[in-house]
């Protein structure tokens, strides 16, 4: 039968009817453990009770009355991300790529300068704003001229970095852990080096944690882990497990540059989003929580380096919490494939990383049993191709 949908996808062969935790069921009856969570998007797994008895509760109220009027949850969701981060104020929208849009034009209407630093094999979204931010040549092609003012650097390279920044740049916008661009994270010496740029020349830092927020890394957020103080923050995906919401946090000398009028969103913050986002942000930011993803990431990352220490197809694993990557000598599609085929989801982060982004309540046991497949997986690989590096 063909499909009415646009070819924007490059589907894999699973219709998934059910799921529940970290198991997803598919439309032939088959159980996998997914280790994907809808791309950083279910970190409480899927159909978490809390999260769904309070979206049930809220549909049975009201759904929808615009921005007009005063919607009590957002501002108890807005206090709760303030509480946890070190913004001051909150504007909500649908997704991570409206966050990053309404943060460059939040840098730029707060500075008067237009000059973005970003970098090379960053991904901040596809709208024309944020893909213009995002530095990868394969997202730009064939969409004509992009939003002009945007510099490309590499991460971690301080002298860069500062041969770039001047007093006409109005922000620095960057990912603590560079997820489509490879699992590649920032050096502590380097977000020394944003600290002081920023400074220097009064830029605004923007912080992407549309993946690394909401306790994935370990903490709230992974820019606390180097140190930094963004002047904005962007979230989306695990906010709320699942039901379409992204925010945008920023600190107090910004908020006179949003006044009523200069950014909207018919469905930003809207009740049925504001009801999931509460239920995610009251269990994940439960210290207790916080620190089960920091034990299991530890553990999960040291298993992973033991069991495929001395494969020839492995380069290293890297990550933090649980966002892990490993980085591997040869194109990483056949891997995912034969995981598909024995049951456990994971996904690419460019051709070469192999990307594992398991519910952050994956119990221990299916972190063991997600160890055992990639081990079979990767010496089956390894013996079909007799790669030799």
């Amino acid at each position: 039968m063909m499909s009415a949908l646009f070819p924007t996808y490059a589907r894999w062969d699973i219709t998934p009817v059910k799921a529940k935790g970290s198991k997803l069921i598919d439309s032939d009856g088959k159980e996998y453990l997914d280790f994907i969570s809808g791309i950083a998007v279910c970190n409480l797994g899927h159909c978490h009770p809390k999260v769904v008895s309070s979206v049930e509760e809220q549909m049975k109220k009201l759904w929808h009355v615009s921005n007009l009027f005063q919607i009590e949850g957002q501002e108890q969701v807005a206090e709760q991300l303030v509480d946890h981060s070190v913004g001051d104020y909150v504007f909500f929208c649908n997704s991570g790529a409206e966050a990053n849009e309404a943060a460059i034009k939040l840098a730029r209407k707060s500075t008067g300068k237009h000059h973005i630093v970003s970098l090379t094999n960053s991904f901040h979204g596809r709208t024309l704003g944020s893909m213009a931010a995002t530095g990868q040549d394969k997202i730009h092609q064939g969409f004509g001229p992009l939003l002009t003012e945007f510099t490309y650097i590499e991460m971690n390279d301080s002298e860069a970095l500062k041969n770039t920044v001047t007093e006409k740049t109005a922000a620095i916008m960057v990912e603590i852990i560079q997820g489509e661009g490879g699992i590649r994270l920032m050096s502590d010496e380097y977000a020394e080096s944003l600290k002081t740029v920023c400074e220097q020349f009064g830029c605004l830092l923007i912080v992407d944690e549309v993946q690394t927020g909401i306790g994935r890394t370990g903490t709230a957020f992974a820019y606390e882990q180097l140190g930094l103080s963004p002047d904005i923050i962007t979230v989306a995906k695990g906010l709320g497990n699942g039901f379409p919401v992204g925010a945008l946090i920023g600190k107090e000398r910004l908020k006179d540059a949003f006044t009523p009028g200069s950014h909207g969103s018919t469905f930003g913050g809207n009740p049925l989003a504001m009801a999931a986002a509460k239920a995610v942000l009251t269990e994940v930011f439960k210290p207790e929580l916080l620190e089960s993803v920091q034990e299991k990431g530890e553990w999960f990352k040291a298993e992973l380096e033991k069991k495929l220490g001395d494969s020839k197809i492995v380069e290293e694993v890297r990550g933090k919490g649980l966002m892990l990557g490993i980085a591997c000598h040869i194109e990483v599609a056949p891997i995912i494939k034969a995981c598909i085929e024995n049951g456990l989801l994971v996904l690419p982060a460019g051709p070469k990383v192999l990307r594992i982004l398991p519910p952050l309540v994956a119990t221990k046991s299916e972190l063991v049993r997600a160890c055992e497949i990639l081990l079979t997986v990767f010496q089956e690989i390894e013996q079909k191709q007799s790669v030799i590096i």
